[in-house]
């Protein structure tokens, strides 16, 4: 679990991880299969009794979970299941229609998923993974023995402790090149090799370890495969740290159940990865516009009213007004009422705020403070979570800072409802969405209404609470949104997730690019993160910076301890709001990436290997992104305005001077405070709109065509979806428009060799 350093102070917290049990000195335990017989086959899925080390027998199942998915399972039983499927199940086997599991005495069984295949030798006992052409993807590795004959790697199989199992494992054989990346919102570098990603999700402190608060225990190898764990449990990564060749998973529960998921692309195993869990779902068009937050600080109805004034008279594009946690009464967090001294009529309040074009995003909680009245309501029904002497277990939830608080009970429905009940008067109110906060504070030892320990609840728990929170808003207002903190597998259903508490510094940004690139591959596309940097002020220019960052991610909040108001930086107001209004007039472009991104799986946010997988530096170059498939962004990490730029294969245009360069090399980049690095993908038509204040649906758009040769896009829409095709006819770039949009002109960047004219037909 994870390393404390010593003499370090360490934040004890109420929710850290279990510890798996140290064996005592001579005692053995560890079981790694040997051999194993055929039970049953039935066309696609074979069932397997198993011998081990330790002369235990075990069950196998491997079978297809859809094309270019294979399944499987270790148990004793072979019913066993995930114990987080209790509370909620995370992942759906899907079928191939062409599927077959082929048995041939004396020969290894081969399990056919069409792109995928799995080749099992059954004494000695092997699992090879190949392409549908027989190239190895990956196989099992082993076990690696020392001099002394003791394994040092811990093979398919499962250990015990004092005669009790505790954990299944597997270990995947690694090439010395191999990348790997994913397993949520980790804030390390993107290629985890040499990491040892735990699935627990943390109050992480910050976003520069790799402590987490959206795990999800989902990777994907530079070999054009991704493995996935079902399990709710605090499944461990050993990702070539202790053994450079070799990838070790261990699972404390009740199965090692795990799907191979072949590729070859990343995107096309987050493909077949939603096909296993579900779809993002796709926020609300306004969500995309600038959210310009409270702070964490007192706040009133009056001053909500001023920042909404000011931000219309100083020509902010805004579309949300987020509320954070003082709409409600100091200490009594998070009891859902609004503060009746400092928001006298909420009601006026959020009419008034319509009628000027704000939606109103109110932060919350699953924990209620032991001083709110509300506490003793939900205690005294059994609402909260329950300690092992069956009271209600009231928590630490806020490291000291604030008063201890219940967790509220989602596994007991009387609990669900009646916490629905709380949230639906606020969003009849006009309230337009929740920024769901916390939720990593389960502890290890609570107990659940529905039996489950803490331990098994802690990850799956985020899921239930935002469900919960997005039932009743798609209930209310028929969108689905949550600004959610915490997350696992599966977690995409929630449409916008941010990075939760970061520092304000340049390396604080750096390491909230790396999160964000790392939890688009682990399938979720709409994220975001607190421009500007949470904790203390920014100094001026990092304030520009992160706001331009910001304003070309897939969502963009302003938000920290302190003000993030452009105004109260009067310094730079300006490159600042230069930044959100370019997010603007990119808006068409903006909106279709993320319609793409919700009907594929593939992040908004690409890190360069989503596009660019043979290239090994794209598995590596984690400061940079493309938005889209045709921007190149590359937020400026250092306070000097210089940095060093990966530029793939290809051609690319300096968005600012028009520059063309030449990919598949760096380039050290300077640009003044008020432009980002960006740069455009050759022969791009890159959709804008005229400025506005508010996200809305134009009936007209312009186009921008940079290296003017024939190229294709798509603009979507909530008014559908409309085509442009350009076509390079001598000096003349044609463009022939189809769908609703009326296209009012097209711009021709002056890029070297870029046709005289436009002509719309």
């Amino acid at each position: 679990m994870p390393y404390r350093p010593p003499l370090v102070a360490h934040e004890y917290f109420v929710a850290d991880p279990p510890e798996l049990p140290v064996r005592e000195r001579g005692e053995g335990g560890l079981s790694a299969l040997t051999s194993a017989e055929l039970v049953a086959a039935d066309g696609a899925e074979v069932m397997l009794k198993a011998v081990t080390s330790a002369e235990e027998t075990l069950v196998v199942q491997v079978g297809v979970a859809g094309e270019g998915v294979i399944r499987v399972r270790l148990s004793e039983d072979a019913t066993a299941r995930p114990r987080s499927e209790r509370a909620v199940g995370l992942v759906s086997p899907g079928t191939y229609a062409r599927a077959r599991a082929e048995v041939a005495p004396g020969a290894p069984i081969v399990i056919d998923a069409g792109p995928l295949r799995a080749e099992i030798s059954l004494n000695p006992w092997h699992l090879r993974f190949t392409d549908a052409a027989g190239a190895t993807l990956v196989e099992q590795d082993r076990g690696h023995v020392d001099i002394s004959g003791r394994l040092r790697t811990l093979p398919f199989g499962r250990s015990s402790s004092a005669g009790t199992p505790v954990a299944y494992h597997e270990s995947f054989a690694a090439a010395p090149d191999e990348a790997f990346s994913g397993f949520g919102e980790s804030f390390t570098r993107l290629d985890k090799r040499g990491q040892r990603p735990v699935m627990w999700n943390f109050d992480a402190f910050g976003a520069e370890s790799q402590r987490a608060y959206k795990n999800v225990p989902l990777y994907l190898s530079s070999r054009g495969y991704g493995v996935l764990v079902d399990s709710g449990a605090p499944t461990e990564f050993d990702v070539c740290q202790s053994t450079h060749s070799v990838v070790q998973i261990v699972v404390p529960d009740d199965v090692l159940d795990y799907y191979v998921i072949a590729g070859p692309t990343p995107a096309e195993v987050l493909d077949r990865y939603d096909l296993l869990t579900c779809r993002p779902s796709l926020p609300p068009k306004w969500a995309f516009g600038t959210w310009i937050s409270s702070g964490f600080c007192v706040d009133s109805q009056e001053r909500v009213l001023a920042r909404a004034r000011t931000i219309r008279e100083r020509g902010i594009p805004c579309d949300v007004l987020h509320l954070d946690t003082y709409w409600q009464a100091d200490g009594h967090w998070s009891e859902l009422k609004w503060d009746a001294t400092n928001f006298p009529d909420p009601d006026g309040m959020l009419a008034e705020l319509d009628g000027m074009g704000f939606k109103v995003c109110l932060w919350m909680n699953p924990y209620i403070s032991h001083l709110s009245p509300t506490f003793r309501e939900a205690a005294e029904a059994g609402y909260f979570l329950k300690n092992q002497a069956g009271q209600v277990y009231v928590a630490d939830c806020w490291h000291g800072s604030f008063p201890a608080c219940g967790i509220v009970d989602f596994t007991n429905p009387a609990a669900t409802e009646w916490f629905k009940g709380l949230l639906r008067p606020l969003l009849r109110q006009g309230v337009a969405a929740f920024k769901t906060d916390f939720a990593e504070g389960v502890p290890s030892d609570a107990v659940a209404y529905n039996g489950m320990s803490g331990a098994d609840l802690h990850n799956v728990y985020t899921l239930l609470f935002n469900d919960v929170v997005a039932g009743v808003t798609r209930e209310v207002n028929g969108h689905e949104l949550v600004w959610a903190r915490s997350s696992y597998l599966g977690g995409q259903r929630h449409s916008a997730q941010w990075g939760g508490d970061t520092y304000t510094s340049y390396a604080a940004m750096g390491s909230t690019i790396r999160g964000g690139l790392a939890h688009g591959l682990s399938g979720v596309p709409f994220w975001s993160h607190d421009a500007g940097g949470f904790t203390g002020r920014p100094t001026d220019d990092l304030y520009v910076r992160w706001t331009q960052f910001g304003a070309l991610s897939p969502l963009l909040r302003l938000h920290g301890t302190t003000t993030r108001e452009p105004w109260e930086f009067p310094e730079v107001e300006a490159e600042a709001v230069a930044a959100l209004k370019l997010r603007y007039r990119l808006m068409p472009y903006l909106y279709s990436a993320a319609v793409e991104a919700a009907r594929t799986g593939a992040p908004m946010m690409r890190a360069l290997c989503v596009d660019f997988p043979d290239d090994p530096v794209a598995w590596q170059a984690d400061l940079q992104y493309l938005l889209g498939r045709d921007l190149l962004v590359a937020p400026m990490t250092a306070p000097e305005g210089t940095r060093s730029v990966y530029l793939p294969r290809g051609l690319w245009v300096d968005y600012w001077t028009h520059e063309v360069l030449e990919g598949a090399r760096y380039v050290t980049v300077s640009k003044p405070l008020d432009q980002i690095p960006l740069f455009v993908r050759h022969g791009a038509l890159i959709p804008v709109q005229e400025q506005r204040e508010t996200v809305d649906v134009p009936a007209e758009i312009a186009l921008v065509a940079f290296g003017g040769g024939d190229g294709t896009v798509e603009i979507h829409d909530a008014d559908g979806v409309t085509i442009a095709v350009a076509t390079r006819d001598g000096a003349d770039l044609r463009v022939a428009v189809t769908g609703p949009k009326r296209v009012t002109g097209v711009e021709i960047a002056p890029v070297a060799g870029a046709p005289a004219r436009a002509v719309i037909s």
